[in-house]
C-alpha cells in the first residue's frame, strides 16, 4: 500500500478531498465534548425568601441580605444555600438577631448571563452540586466505553458502517438530551452520547489517516487539530446567541445530519477491504484515487497494494502483566500511567473550568481553544530537535507553576488569573501530545499496544475525576488550581526519570524494554523518526489486527484518547495527537 501511495501522491487531491470530508465531523464532536461548559453552566443562586413568589428576581438589596441571609466567610459573600429563619422584607423595622439558619427550600437563580441551564432545571446546586460533576464524569466513562466498543466494531464490520451508525446514534441521543425532563435519564443519555462521539471521531480519523502516505501523516495530524479548535470557536458562538441550554444542545447536534449523505460519498477504507480479502472492492477505490490524482499506476503496483501479506513472525507476544513483571519496566510503566492520569485530568479540568475563572465565560472558552494551536506547533517543532523527555518535563513544570501562581493573585486581578490559567492550558496541551509519542517509544514492541492502550484507560480515570476536583472550588476557589498545579509539577519532575528516545533504536523485546534506561541501545539511523514512520499509526489499522487479538483487545484503538492516533512498527513511532 505504501508503494501505491508514493506513486499516486501521498497527499494528493483525492486524499485532500477525503481528509476534508472526514475531518468536518470533528467540529461537531468538539462542540459536543465541551458543551457541558454551557449546558451545565453554574449560575449564582440564593434562597427564595418566605414572602417572595415564583416570579422573584435574583437581586436583593444589601439591607435585605443582611437580615435574611447569613454570611459565608469561606467565600466572602452572602450564602447561596442558607437563610435566616425569621428574615423579613422590611429591613428597617426588623433587626435580625436570630441564630437559626435554615437550608433553602426553593431557589432563585441569576439568569442575567444564562437564561436557562441544566443546573437550574435539575436543581444541581448546594447539596446536589455533586450531581453536576457526575454528569460529566459519566460522559467521560461513556467515551472510554465507546473507544473500545466502536474501535472493535470498526475492525470487525468496517469503518464506514460503524462511522455512520455512531453518527446516527449521536444525533438521536443528542436531540433526546434536549427533551428529557429527568436527571437520571439525562445522565444516561450523556453516557451514550460520549460513547457515540468516540465512534464518530476515531473511525473518521482512522479512515483519513489510512488514505495518506507515511511522510504526510504528521502534517495531517497537525491539520486535524484545526477542526477541533474550530469546534471550540463554534460552540462559544452558538452559546453566546442561544441562551436556552436545550435549544443550544439541539443546535450543536443538528449539523450531524449533514454527514448522513456520507453513505453515498465516502468509500470504505481500502486497507480494511484488503485485510478482509475484498480485493475487487479495494481495487475500484484505488483506481479512482489514482484517476482523481491524475497518476498512471501499473498493474503491478496495484497488485502489490492488494496483496494480503502474511503476518510477520514475531516472538511471543506480551500481555498486560508483563508491564509489571520486571522492576525497571514496572517503574517506567507506573511513571507513564501517572503522567497520563495527570495530563488528562488537568486538560479536562481546565477546559471545563473556563466559566469559573472570572470575566467573560465565552471569551475564556475561546481563548482556551485558541491556545491549543501554538501548543501543537511547538510540539511539532521541538520533538525532533530537542527530544521528548525534556520538553515533556518543561511543559508540565511550567504549566504547573503557572496554575499554582493563580493562588496568590488577588480576585480583582482577574485578567492575570485568566492569563496564567491559559498558559497552563497551553503547556498541558503540548505535554499531552508528547506523552503519546514518548509512551509508544518506551514500551517494547511486544507490549506497545497494550501499554499505550492501558495508559489511555488510566487517562480516562483522570478525566472522570476532573469535574469533582473543579467542584471543590465551591468551597474555596483556589483548590482546583492547587491540585492541578501540584499534580503537573510532580508529574513533570517524575518524567525526568524516563529515558530519552529521540534517535534511539526502540526496544522490541521485554528484555530490551527492561534494559532501555540502563544501557544505551543502538542509535537509529533514521534522522527524522517522528516524520519518517514506517507504519500507519491508526488506532484500528488492519496491519495491527493480529497483534490486537493477541493482546486481548488491549490496543490503542479500543482505549485511545478522543483526539489522538498512534503509529508504531519495527521500533519506530510517529504520533501527532491532541487530548
Amino acid at each position: 500500500m505504501e508503494g501505491f501511495l508514493e506513486t499516486i501522491g501521498e497527499f494528493g487531491p483525492y486524499q485532500k478531498r477525503m481528509f476534508l470530508l472526514l475531518s468536518l465531523p470533528t467540529v461537531v464532536v468538539s462542540m459536543q465534548k465541551l458543551a457541558w461548559v454551557f449546558l451545565g453552566a453554574r449560575v449564582d443562586h440564593r434562597c427564595r425568601l418566605w414572602w417572595e413568589d415564583e416570579t422573584a428576581e435574583f437581586p436583593l438589596s444589601d439591607d435585605v441580605k443582611e437580615v435574611a441571609i447569613p454570611w459565608d466567610g469561606s467565600k466572602g459573600d452572602y450564602s447561596q444555600c442558607y437563610m435566616y429563619s425569621n428574615g423579613t422584607e422590611d429591613a428597617e423595622s426588623h433587626y435580625n438577631s436570630s441564630s437559626i439558619v435554615l437550608p433553602c427550600v426553593e431557589m432563585v437563580y441569576d439568569t442575567s448571563v444564562y437564561k436557562t441551564s441544566a443546573v437550574i432545571d435539575y436543581e444541581l446546586v448546594c447539596g446536589q452540586a455533586w450531581l453536576r460533576a457526575t454528569v460529566q464524569s459519566v460522559f467521560m466513562v461513556g467515551m472510554l466505553v465507546g473507544s473500545y466498543l466502536f474501535g472493535d466494531l470498526s475492525d470487525r464490520l468496517g469503518r464506514k458502517r460503524v462511522f455512520l451508525s455512531a453518527l446516527v446514534l449521536m444525533v438521536c441521543v443528542g436531540l433526546g438530551q434536549a427533551a428529557i425532563p429527568y436527571y437520571l435519564a439525562f445522565t444516561f443519555l450523556r453516557f451514550i452520547l460520549g460513547a457515540s462521539l468516540q465512534g464518530v471521531f476515531l473511525v473518521a480519523y482512522v479512515m483519513a489517516l489510512e488514505l495518506v502516505g507515511k511522510r504526510r501523516r504528521v502534517l495531517v495530524g497537525v491539520l486535524s487539530q484545526a477542526f477541533y479548535t474550530l469546534g471550540y470557536f463554534t460552540a462559544a458562538l452558538l452559546a453566546y446567541f442561544i441562551t436556552s441550554w436545550r435549544w443550544l444542545q439541539v443546535a450543536m447536534t443538528l449539523p450531524g445530519l449533514f454527514f448522513i449523505p456520507y453513505y453515498w460519498i465516502i468509500p470504505e477504507s481500502s486497507r480494511w477491504l484488503i485485510a478482509k480479502v475484498r480485493t475487487e472492492e479495494a481495487r475500484v477505490i484505488l483506481e479512482k484515487a489514482a484517476r482523481v490524482n491524475k497518476k498512471e499506476v501499473s498493474e503491478q503496483v496495484i497488485q502489490e497494494a492488494l496483496e494480503v501479506k502474511d503476518g510477520k513472525k514475531e516472538e511471543a507476544k506480551g500481555n498486560f502483566l508483563d508491564l509489571f513483571r520486571y522492576p525497571n519496566l514496572r517503574s517506567k510503566t507506573l511513571n507513564l500511567f501517572f503522567n497520563w492520569f495527570v495530563n488528562s485530568g488537568v486538560y479536562y479540568g481546565l477546559s471545563l473550568n473556563t466559566g469559573n475563572l472570572g470575566g467573560s465565560a465565552y471569551l475564556n472558552f475561546v481563548i482556551s481553544g485558541a491556545v491549543e494551536l501554538p501548543a501543537h506547533v511547538l510540539t511539532f517543532l521541538l520533538l525532533d530537535r530537542i527530544g521528548r523527555r525534556i520538553p515533556l518535563a518543561a511543559f508540565m513544570g511550567l504549566g504547573g507553576l503557572a496554575l499554582l501562581a493563580t493562588i496568590f493573585i488577588p480576585k480583582d486581578l482577574g485578567w492575570l488569573v485568566i492569563t496564567l490559567a491559559m498558559l497552563g492550558k497551553l503547556c498541558i496541551t503540548a505535554s499531552y501530545a508528547i506523552i503519546y509519542v514518548l509512551t509508544a517509544e518506551i514500551f517494547p514492541t511486544v507490549v506497545r499496544n497494550v501499554g499505550v492502550g492501558s495508559s489511555s484507560m488510566v487517562a480516562r480515570i483522570g478525566g472522570a475525576l476532573a469535574p469533582y476536583i473543579n467542584l471543590l472550588g465551591d468551597y474555596w476557589y483556589p483548590i482546583p488550581m492547587m491540585i492541578f498545579g501540584t499534580l503537573s509539577v510532580t508529574a513533570g519532575l517524575l518524567s525526568l526519570l524516563l529515558p530519552e528516545t529521540l534517535g534511539r533504536r526502540l526496544p522490541e523485546t521485554i528484555e530490551d524494554g527492561e534494559n532501555f534506561a540502563r544501557r544505551p541501545l543502538e542509535r537509529d539511523d533514521r534522522t527524522v523518526p517522528l516524520v519518517e514512520s514506517n507504519q500507519l499509526t491508526t488506532p484500528h489499522a488492519d496491519e495491527k489486527q493480529q497483534l490486537d487479538e493477541t493482546n486481548n483487545h488491549h490496543s490503542i484503538p479500543n482505549n485511545i484518547d478522543y483526539r489522538s492516533s498512534s503509529k508504531q512498527e519495527n521500533g519506530t513511532s510517529s504520533e501527532i495527537t491532541s487530548v
